[in-house]
């Protein structure tokens, strides 16, 4: 007589998660813009707007997640075993940067930044208490996978001609009216690199490397659903998407970085080292063939970008040096790069390296909470294999005569099947975020951050169930 309340109890508790999977897919589809350039986003005119064109307001998105937060919390809070230490990271960390924020120097660009990372941690206290460590994220990844099917379908429009047409709308209809426009969008729209429902090419890229992984791995474990010859159909098919938007992105680190995340899933399979060997040595000739083939004329113009980033981190290090306790307050590079910047460099907005970034805004303590939460989490979390016991739903486990299962709901559907592939590719992802952050700003983009959050937040739960 006892079952029946425990079931209804763990299936409420995932319908919390699934909703907030569905919110953290939402956000790559319209929370894609910085928190500092808020300004320049409109609340949507229209339906169309509203649906399929404009980023939303970024309060719109706190909003929601306080929603969807709150249901998690009522439906599916549990006893976490993590160690308090590991638990209270992020929550020291984002009061350090409240700290920092006192003695800001540009309080309009502290306040909407403080704000986001605020959002972050509530991300990541939702996947580490409200989660099902013991079995499995799928129930988050619905959500996800469907946003990740919006903004591949989006990028390969943008590509085959979506991207022109938006271009030549904008310049005859748009620009002639327009008081202020932000000079970064003139060059995103100016370049024939796609950025889908991102903030630019780059974004794009990392968000197929944080959502790819584990969306292709929870395909495949349809195996209820759909045959395997039709299995194999779907992950390749999603896959060679996602690989043709990352190319077409124009992304360097992106490609080099997926690169590494698909030899790190060659190694985790359970195939013989000389044919594990044969297959990375085929996929890093092919890999880096067409990444030389796709970038020569990016090395014969002396690799601009890399200098670009270079002035950048050194502005960060001498602003780091100038005030090393709290920074120059969070989300205030632009002000000090403005100052420090030599006269041919162009101007940006943020590092393009989040560790700096912590660094130079909220000085050296900031930068070790931030970078210690980020590597210790990832570390500590890692979904080891199973010895002898893999997993039942993994396809070379598969048992070969019928097992009668217990009549609960965690055996009604494949979705919430216990699967380490499936918290390996979770992890996977985040590890591509967290390398992707030394080149790129990842954690000012609540499109990617709060995603990103909430997977630590998840895998430290699995980690400690």
């Amino acid at each position: 007589m006892k079952a029946a309340p425990d079931a209804h109890e763990e299936l409420r508790s995932r319908v919390g998660m699934f909703c907030f999977g569905a919110f953290l897919g939402l956000a790559l589809l319209k929370f894609g813009n910085p928190p500092i350039m808020e300004k320049w986003v409109t609340p949507p005119a229209d339906l169309y707007e509203f649906v399929l064109d404009n980023p939303w307001p970024i309060w719109w998105g706190y909003v929601l997640l306080g929603l969807v937060a709150f249901l998690a919390f009522l439906t599916g809070r549990r006893p976490v075993k993590a160690p308090l230490w590991l638990m209270i990271l992020p929550a020291a960390w984002l009061a350090w940067q409240f700290i920092a924020g006192l003695g800001t120097i540009n309080t309009e660009l502290t306040r909407p930044v403080l704000a986001h990372f605020a959002a972050c941690v509530v991300c990541f206290y939702v996947g580490l208490f409200c989660s099902d460590g013991a079995r499995s994220p799928a129930w988050l990844l619905p959500g996800l996978l469907c946003a990740l099917l919006i903004v591949v379908a989006a990028g390969w429009q943008q590509h085959f001609g979506g991207l022109e047409q938006t271009r030549r709308y904008f310049f005859l209809y748009l620009y002639p009216k327009l008081k202020e426009v932000q000079p970064e969008y003139i060059k995103k729209l100016s370049s024939p690199r796609i950025f889908s429902t991102l903030f630019y090419p780059n974004a794009l890229a990392g968000a197929l490397i944080l959502v790819l992984p584990a969306s292709l791995e929870f395909i495949w474990q349809w195996r209820e659903r759909f045959t395997t010859a039709a299995r194999i159909f779907l992950v390749v098919s999603i896959g060679a998407g996602a690989l043709g938007c990352l190319y077409w992105s124009g992304s360097k680190g992106g490609w080099l970085l997926m690169l590494v995340l698909c030899v790190l899933w060659l190694l985790r399979l359970p195939f013989s080292k000389k044919l594990k060997q044969g297959l990375i040595a085929a996929l890093l000739i092919m890999g880096l063939a067409a990444f030389f083939w796709k970038y020569s004329g990016f090395f014969e113009k002396g690799a601009t970008s890399v200098g670009a980033r270079l002035d950048y981190w050194h502005a960060a290090f001498q602003s780091t040096l100038a005030h090393p306790l709290t920074g120059t307050g969070p989300g205030t590079f632009a002000m000090t790069y403005q100052k420090l910047k030599r006269p041919e460099s162009e101007m940006a907005r943020l590092a393009h390296n989040d560790y700096l970034q912590q660094a130079s805004d909220s000085g050296l303590p900031g930068f070790c909470l931030y970078l210690g939460f980020i590597f210790v989490t990832i570390a500590f979390s890692f979904p080891a294999e199973r010895a002898r016991q893999p997993e039942p739903g993994l396809p070379w486990a598969r048992p070969k005569v019928p097992v009668e299962r217990p009549p609960r709901i965690a055996a009604a559907s494949p979705l919430l099947d216990t699967n380490a592939a499936l918290w390996f590719a979770l992890w996977l992802g985040t590890l591509g975020w967290a390398l992707q952050s030394f080149v790129e700003f990842g954690l000012y983009l609540p499109a990617l951050a709060w995603p990103a959050f909430a997977f630590l937040g998840c895998l430290l739960r699995h980690r400690f169930d």
